[in-house]
């Protein structure tokens, strides 16, 4: 299949992106929100399939030896199509020499792990919600 990635925010449907982190069982919030932390990050990509957003991430990123990537999701029915592949890689090959970490979503950490990425031993997290992450398993 033949996708379009898009590196910035410009046309987005902030209602698909609120949309596709829910049909993923991610974390959405209000439409402006979304907007709000996209446009802050360093780097974003999307991925539509004709005019139809099926995926997308974002890194936070010192563009010097720290990044962090969010919300890299793809909706349900192109998982294992190679678009969280494509999501990835157009964000890592912006960021040489930076550290990347993430957090995943408890039992999609193997996804990860194919682009080289190990489990963290010594991170940690202050969440606003500390209970609802770790009823959801991200916190011991």
């Amino acid at each position: 299949m033949s996708y379009r990635l898009q590196n910035d925010c410009s046309d987005i449907s902030w209602e698909d992106v609120a949309g596709t982190l829910r049909s993923a069982g991610m974390a959405s919030y209000d439409q402006a929100l979304h907007r709000k932390a996209f446009e802050n990050s360093a780097l974003v990509v999307f991925v539509f399939d004709g005019m139809r957003m099926i995926g997308f991430g974002r890194a936070l990123t010192d563009h010097a030896y720290q990044a962090v990537l969010y919300d890299v999701v793809v909706i349900p029915e192109y998982q294992g199509k190679g678009v969280g592949k494509l999501i990835f890689e157009g964000i890592s090959s912006r960021l040489k020499g930076c550290n990347i970490m993430l957090y995943a979503a408890p039992g999609r950490e193997g996804f990860y792990e194919r682009f080289g990425m190990r489990k963290m031993i010594t991170a940690m997290a202050l969440f606003t919600d500390g209970e609802r992450m770790k009823r959801k398993g991200f916190t011991e």
